[in-house]
């Protein structure tokens, strides 16, 4: 069963086409991959999905019911997303950071306790918590306390993953993961990837954008490949990689 399912997706600015006719469905408990060539629309379909651009044509189901995202409404519906970047908060601790991203979800935590609003002592250690629980499994707890402008890229990507993931969100959209990050990060990426749908405390689904196509094939269950807006392929990994519109958009190949 698929619980977000994208139907002829089309976006248009102006006269631009960014998308047009775009269709998958992201099966419960697995990695989606949506890979292609800069300007394919891979980050105009993520918007979509996310609420920041509103499709032309088309529609959005998620856990079977119509839906209209809206960014800040995510949270509550169980959706979660990264950034290229990083987009935390540099002046708050790295614990801090993570400790935001239930906010939206949670009624009492970090903004209770900045506030000293009654209860709020008790919420916010028990959401620090889980956020130093989460910060463990991704190897940066030791970094808890301080500011994450202060941190090296690839632990700043990894305080956001874990920022993502403390809502507990049934699908996590990740914009990039692999950027901007070196050879020796990589390992530990694709092992945390491939284990969140499995996680037996909090099991989600992902789609990822991404370039780097190690990680792609690796970890994904199933591939969309996107050129000019359109899907031009979609499969499991080795399907994608044996499709000659696959190689017509990255390479210039033309298929026979």
């Amino acid at each position: 069963m698929a619980d977000l399912a994208v139907t002829d997706i089309g976006v248009k600015f102006g006269g631009l086409v960014a998308l047009e006719s775009v269709s998958f469905a992201a099966p419960r408990g697995t990695v989606t991959g949506v890979i292609g060539p800069n300007g394919a629309g891979k980050t105009t379909l993520f918007n979509v999905m996310s609420g920041f651009v509103k499709p032309t044509s088309g529609s959005i189901t998620w856990r079977g019911q119509p839906f209209h995202p809206r960014p800040d409404q995510l949270v509550r519906e169980g959706i979660s997303r990264t950034l290229q970047g990083v987009g935390l908060f540099a002046r708050l601790t790295a614990v801090e950071n993570v400790m935001v991203g239930a906010a939206s979800s949670r009624q009492t935590g970090l903004g209770s306790a900045l506030l000293a609003l009654p209860g709020g002592d008790r919420a916010d250690r028990k959401l620090r918590g889980e956020a130093l629980a989460l910060m463990e499994r991704l190897g940066v707890a030791d970094v808890a306390d301080r500011c994450a402008g202060d941190l090296p890229y690839p632990i700043q990507k990894r305080v956001a993953m874990a920022r993502a993931l403390i809502s507990r969100p049934r699908l996590l959209l990740l914009d990039e993961p692999a950027g901007g990050l070196g050879a020796e990060d990589l390992e530990p990426l694709v092992q945390l990837i491939k284990g969140l749908p499995a996680d037996a405390d909090r099991p989600c689904s992902v789609v990822l954008v991404e370039h780097h196509m190690d990680l792609v094939m690796r970890v994904c269950d199933q591939v969309v490949v996107l050129d000019f807006g359109r899907c031009v392929a979609a499969g499991t990994p080795a399907e994608v990689q044996a499709s000659p519109e696959v190689a017509a958009a990255y390479l210039g190949v033309v298929p026979e």
